[in-house]
Order: structure tokens, then sequence, then C-alpha cells
């Protein structure tokens, strides 16, 4: 078995954990691989061996995210298409996404063991119509779509070709079950099991006393048109990552991501039992 090490050193603890990690690791007779960018890092453990991190997506039997939920997010983003496996070690403040804490690393001998479950991640895709043609960019969390300006926008959602609504608001959310709670959740929605498959569409600082968050079959098509002038027309975000600049009464697709991201669990009820500590506490 292989595993790789996706550290993110700019977390304060990230690089203690890492190395205990390669410990752990290698005293249950797991591979360890790290980027060769990391040789000062690792480079007196002589067990690691030092690769190209790009050749070994699709290769390596899981991939190892060090950090926060920003790491979780662009290791996730590196496998999409893949079977690899990811789990996360959170070494920063929050880590929602994590599957193990610093201080629950001997759970990592259970790899060698398969004593773990497979949490598959449904995805969703933005799709932008372009005259040389369609680009598709694809979420773990959400697609979020605001004025470029920051001011208050209007748009339309449809569902399948039928009219769900007008909206005049700050912007607007289409979030994954594994999404709901990152900015759906500081938006107002509701916390979803990310084993669930649905999409939920939540909107952001609504100028309306009744707006509510709505979760969509995850095999719609759901349509946004901007219907905002000028400047103030939105910008489309994937995973906070700016894609696109919306015009005038242009129309894009949201809908089912065309991957899956393949989360390991090693710690029974990981979801409920991160919901109750990090949710439900005041972060320290």
């Amino acid at each position: 078995m292989k595993a790789v090490l996706y550290p993110n050193f700019q977390k304060k603890n990230a690089l203690c954990c890492a190395r205990q990690v390669c410990d752990v690791l290698h005293s249950a007779g797991i591979g360890v691989i790290v980027d060769r960018e990391y040789t000062k890092e690792f480079g007196d453990k002589k067990f690691v061996v030092f690769e190209d991190i790009t050749s070994l997506v699709g290769n390596a039997d899981i991939f190892i995210a060090i950090g926060g939920d920003g790491t979780i997010l662009r290791c996730a983003k590196l496998l999409m298409g893949t079977d690899t496996k990811l789990l996360g070690i959170n070494s920063g403040t929050l880590g929602f996404m994590a599957g193990l804490e610093a201080d629950q690393l001997d759970a990592l001998k259970k790899l060698k063991t398969g004593d773990y479950r497979i949490s598959r991640r449904m995805t969703v895709d933005v799709v932008i119509h372009g005259a040389d043609g369609d680009t598709v960019y694809t979420a773990l969390n959400e697609v979020s779509a605001r004025s470029a300006s920051f001011r208050i926008c209007d748009f339309d959602v449809a569902a399948d070709g039928y009219l769900i609504g007008k909206y005049r608001a700050d912007g607007i959310l289409f979030s994954t079950p594994s999404g709901s709670t990152a900015y759906a959740l500081s938006a107002g929605g509701p916390v979803i099991e990310p084993d669930l498959e649905c999409i939920e569409m939540n909107l952001i600082c609504p100028h309306s006393l009744f707006a509510r968050a709505t979760l969509f079959s995850a095999d719609r098509k759901l349509c946004l048109t901007d219907r905002t002038s000028g400047e103030n027309s939105l910008v489309l975000s994937a995973d906070g990552e700016l894609v696109h600049k919306m015009a005038e009464n242009e129309t894009v697709e949201i809908m089912r991501g065309r991957h899956t991201i393949s989360f390991v669990e090693i710690i029974d009820n990981a979801f409920h039992d991160s919901l109750c500590r990090k949710m439900c506490k005041p972060i320290k």
C-alpha cells in the first residue's frame, strides 16, 4: 500500500504532524511518498520516497492531506477523475472536512487492515456556454455567484426549465452536502449529511423576509440567469476560486458533478462527532 502526503506547511503544526504521520505509516508497513520539493523537511527519514506528486495522482492508494479545509479542497481537486482515496488530517483551525485530528494519528494503522469506510462525496458542475463551446468547472463544496461590485443583484433560477423564482440578493450559492457546513451554513442553510445526494440553493443576504434554503434532487438541472446590468453583473466562483464574470441576461447551468471524491473515514460517526466538537462550541 502506498500513501502520498499532501501537507500545507503554512499551518503552524503541519510539519510536526506530517513527520508523525510518516512514522505511523511506516510502522504499519505502508509506503510513504512525498513530493520532491519537501526533501529538506523529510530527508532524514530514509524510508520516505520522493517523487513528482503530479505523477502519483491516480497511481497511489491514498492521498493524505495535512492542513485545514482549504488544503483538503485543493487535494480533492487534484484527485478528481481518479479512484485515489483522500484522507484529511486537521492541523488548522476548524478542519471540518478532516477525517482525523492531529492527536488521533495512531488510527492511521487501520489503513493497512482495511478497518475503515469510504464516503463517496458528490460534486457540482457549473457549465458556461461560450462562442467556442462549453466550459465546465467542478466544485466539491459550492458554486457561488455574487455582484462584482458587491452591490445587490438581480437574477432568475429555473429547474429543468421551470422558473423557480426571480431574486434580489447579494448573491446565491449552489452547494453539495459536503459544502453544507461551509459557506452555505454561514448563509443560514441547513446541515446535510455528506453521504446524501442533493443540491442546496441558498441566497446570500436576500432582500426578502421569506427567503429560505431549497434542496433539489441531485439529478435536477438548474439554470442561473443574470438580470443585473453593467458592472454589477455576477461573478462565479467554484470552491472560492473565481472562474467567470457573467454578462447581463447570460445563463449558466448548475448540475451534479461529473466526478465523485472518495473520502476515507477511520473514526466511527466522524461527521456527527466533528459537528458536535467544532460547530456546537466556540472556536478557540
